[in-house]
């Protein structure tokens, strides 16, 4: 079982995602992607994964006692408006992110729903890189939301 370690354990007992290299999540969750989709990055929790593709954020989550029962949930990256950081301190804090996101398709309606989702990382967890890529789909996806 590759990348498995205590501290790895122990990040997942805490709720934390550790970081896995696209071609080890391609190995395990490539037969669920669309067609063109490609693995970007991605972290595993224990037995769960959050895996950033070129279409979306897959969050797989591993059911029961054996996992084979999986299930799989998606926030496209057309729908992001918003994302906000917070880095780690000194102390056992970790460090957050929150996207906002459109949760309806119709982007343009006078009814938009609106969603949070907030993922926590270990404090060691550089996601400086991963804030300003989502901030930069959210800036393209306001441009085109507002023309």
């Amino acid at each position: 079982m590759a990348g498995f370690t205590f501290n790895s354990v122990m990040q997942g007992a805490f709720g934390n995602y550790s970081e896995k290299s696209p071609e080890e999540l391609t190995e395990e969750y490539g037969d669920y992607l669309f067609e063109e989709e490609k693995i970007t990055m991605g972290y595993q929790m224990i037995r769960d994964a959050l895996v950033f593709t070129s279409l979306r954020i897959l969050f797989v989550d591993k059911q029961g006692a054996t996992g084979k029962k999986v299930s799989f949930k998606s926030i496209f990256l057309d729908s992001i408006i918003n994302v906000e950081m917070e880095t780690a301190g000194t102390g056992i804090d970790d460090s957050e992110l929150m996207i906002t996101y459109l949760e309806n398709a119709y982007q343009k309606s006078n009814n938009e729903r609106l969603k949070d989702q907030r993922f926590e990382f270990p404090k060691k967890t550089d996601i400086i890189p991963l804030y300003r890529t989502l901030g930069n789909i959210s800036v393209k996806n306001r441009e085109h939301i507002n023309r």
